[in-house]
């Protein structure tokens, strides 16, 4: 059962369907470890549909034909190809990779960034409303630089476990840091710690040498 969990405003707007869809990826993935924001995202949307049928019917006139014209019929729904090694995975989270190269029944196309960090990036910024969507890979016991950032910063943790100056993390909890906010993630020594990670501004890494760095690195 997760410990640290969407704030209500969050779960407000996932049920109303309003979030940007980074954002509710990520409100979609921690549902699926959460029971207790299931019910309340379920009550939420249960509110929503009570206040739709209290409206009262309106007339459309339109061409019917012209209509269905408009419309756009999505694709039948493809079947999920396995992820090698990753059964683990949560449903969205599957899904958002769907469209990575080399990542259907291979092994995920991990990058390196920093000696114990790994990531990929789900889609371009202009696909992804709302912020930079990846999945981050801690190596057992390692350490993300200590940073602050330049927005906000959604992590979720989909595997493992990290600890900052704010809390212990493990799977299905949510994270979130601000620009008040300056930590420095370790992974629990068990086992690599792999997140999914949404920011909508940059991380600025602290003291001199992350001065340095963030001149001619961006992450």
């Amino acid at each position: 059962m997760p410990h640290f969990h969407p704030p209500e405003s969050l779960l407000v707007d996932y049920a109303a369907g309003t979030l940007p869809e980074a954002i509710s990826l990520l409100v979609a993935t921690h549902l699926t470890y959460c029971p207790d924001c299931r019910k309340e995202v379920q009550a939420l949307e249960a509110v929503g549909g009570a206040l739709l049928d209290s409206l009262p019917p309106v007339e459309v006139k339109t061409d019917f034909d012209r209509l269905l014209a408009q419309l756009n019929v999505p694709e039948p729904p493809r079947p999920e190809a396995p992820l090698a090694g990753e059964a683990w995975m949560p449903r969205p989270v599957r899904r958002a990779l769907a469209g990575i190269p080399s990542a259907p029944a291979k092994p995920l196309p991990w990058k390196r960034v920093t000696g114990a960090l790994s990531e990929i990036r789900l889609a371009p910024p202009s696909r992804t409303p709302g912020g930079r969507t990846r999945l981050m890979r801690i190596a057992a016991g390692g350490a993300m630089p200590e940073h602050t950032h330049g927005g906000t910063e959604y992590v979720l943790v989909l595997k493992g476990g990290f600890s900052d100056q704010f809390g212990h993390y493990l799977p299905g909890d949510l994270s979130i840091s601000t620009a008040d906010h300056t930590h420095t993630p370790i992974a629990d020594t068990d086992g690599d710690c792999i997140c999914l990670a949404v920011v909508d501004g940059t991380l600025k890494l602290t003291g001199v040498m992350g001065w340095v760095v963030n001149r001619f690195v961006r992450f």
